[in-house]
């Protein structure tokens, strides 16, 4: 048996220095075994927990949302760990702040020889807590379960038999669970769950790669204010069933190749103008300039008097760059009058622009009526350019409510990696989603175009609360920057961002990024 205890700092950290100089500390991952089942134990939770090679479970772990749905991250206490050759204790507190608000969390995970892991989370509100959830969530990797049946149990005791959904469900294809069973990898296993309803979610809506089993349902009214004393206790069991043949522990290791012994066609791949409020510099105009983009998105807010002024300054960058324009067009409730002034500025510019993208400054999703009249007046004035409507935000809002117009050319969505976590393993992990967001959308595209824009490894704004970059007025490096994408791994996901988008697209049908 070994222990481990951070409050004797026997715990090791593992610093990764990257080549701008920010440095990111994370916990070393701890192999751990119970029964027939390996996983790693990493920063609070248990994953990829396996049968053999089988991956069962992606990860169990514990979250607590604010009422604007941003994660909090806890600060960790009194982690004792104890390591047995087929079982394993963990033992951690967790403190939350949100603002004023304290939640303090005790978590027990227990491995257990019998192939069971079994993870408790006990949460008290030191404070009234004001939270949207609070409790434990469960992953299951997309690849082994898309289109896999399960079973699931209700609170009531019925059963009903349903499937983890091949394209990307826009709302939850699992509710009201009390237990699931499922099989993968020719392993059964049942997951029961205890302190609360839990549901399931698609979060490829959100670009990770995989489903999520989470507790409290959100047909409830959202968010909950926990009163001072107020408790939360959860505990999710997940138990290999059966008597699976022994097998042997193979260590592997993934190799990624790219595009060997394969013509492709790239997308066109364009730059973001910044929001910062400074002008390109003349270094910055001589490396963008000889990297060959196919255009310059520009952010135009026609709802404020200034947007003319920032359309001169980004329409001559773009020329300096050599680069084909793209208009990304936010409009108000005057969309009609907002339209005439920017068709009336943008004729006197001697400019046809590639693509313009109509969105609406309050509306998840571009109003159909409002694509409707703005592509014909757009069309009549620059007969050449794509017309692409849907959402500055995640496919999640394209796909809970996808466009009707039948004016548009393209539908568009943004992406980026980090709506739900931040770390260097799940940012990786979650490249592989970006393909599955293409293929669902062209199931409902009828055939359009495809526009995927931007691709960014930061969110740049809270989708759950507005629907467009705001200018950054601030001091020193603005939120929708992360210091990463300036490493080996910014390049290597930006890489393979870019492979699984490419795989998306079958031979003949048109995709633009």
């Amino acid at each position: 048996m070994k222990e481990y205890s951070d409050s004797v700092s026997n715990r090791a950290l593992q610093h990764h220095c990257i080549p701008d100089g920010t440095q990111v500390d994370e916990s070393k991952p701890l192999q751990l075994t119970a029964g027939n089942l390996s996983m790693i134990y990493e920063n609070g939770a248990v994953r990829y927990i396996k049968a053999g090679v089988n991956e069962l479970i992606r990860m169990i772990y514990q979250a607590v949302r604010d009422k604007e749905w941003l994660t909090i991250n806890p600060v960790k206490s009194e982690e004792v760990i104890n390591v047995f050759p087929d079982s394993f204790i963990i033992k951690y507190k967790s403190l939350y702040k949100s603002g004023e608000s304290e939640l303090i969390s005790k978590t027990v995970i227990i491995g257990n020889p019998d192939s069971s892991v079994v993870f408790s989370f006990e949460g008290e509100a030191l404070t009234p807590f004001e939270k949207n959830r609070a409790g434990i969530c469960v992953l299951h990797p997309v690849e082994g379960y898309s289109g896999q049946a399960c079973e699931i149990t209700r609170p009531d005791g019925q059963k009903e038999y349903a499937e983890f959904p091949v394209n990307i469900a826009p709302f939850q294809p699992f509710t009201d669970i009390k237990s699931m069973k499922c099989c993968t990898g020719g392993f059964d296993y049942t997951l029961n769950f205890e302190g609360d309803i839990f549901e399931t979610e698609d979060q490829r809506n959100w670009t990770d790669a995989s489903y999520k089993t989470y507790s409290t349902p959100l047909r409830l009214p959202f968010p909950v204010t926990l009163e001072i004393g107020k408790k939360i206790n959860q505990k999710v069991e997940f138990r290999l069933t059966g008597r699976p043949v022994s097998f042997r522990k193979i260590k592997r290791t993934e190799t990624l190749t790219l595009f060997r012994n394969c013509k492709i066609s790239l997308p066109k791949i364009g730059i973001c103008r910044s929001s910062r409020p400074q002008p390109l510099t003349e270094t910055e105009i001589q490396i963008l300039s000889k990297l060959g983009f196919d255009h310059y998105r520009i952010d135009l807010h026609l709802f404020d008097i200034s947007w003319i002024d920032t359309a001169e300054r980004a329409v001559a960058e773009a020329k300096r760059l050599g680069y084909k324009t793209e208009f990304a067009l936010f409009f108000d409730d005057q969309a009609s009058k907002e339209a005439i002034a920017f068709i009336e500025w943008l004729k006197n510019k001697d400019l046809s622009p590639a693509v313009i993208l109509l969105l609406h400054k309050s509306e998840s999703t571009t109003p159909d009526c409002v694509a409707d009249s703005l592509a014909i007046r757009l069309k009549n004035a620059f007969p050449d350019v794509k017309i692409a409507t849907g959402t500055n935000a995640n496919f999640a809002q394209l796909n809970r409510y996808r466009p009707a117009s039948k004016l548009n050319d393209l539908i568009c969505y943004s992406i980026h990696p980090q709506e739900h976590a931040s770390d260097l393993r799940t940012l990786a992990e979650n490249t592989t989603a970006q393909k599955d967001t293409v293929m669902s959308a062209k199931t409902f595209s009828s055939g359009k175009g495809i526009w995927v824009s931007p691709i960014n490894i930061q969110r740049r704004f809270n989708a759950n609360t507005e629907y467009y970059e705001k200018p950054y007025t601030g001091s020193g490096v603005p939120p929708q920057i992360d210091p990463r994408l300036m490493s080996l791994f910014g390049a290597a996901w930006t890489i393979g961002s870019l492979k699984y988008l490419t795989e998306s697209e079958p031979a003949g049908v048109s995709y633009f990024e």
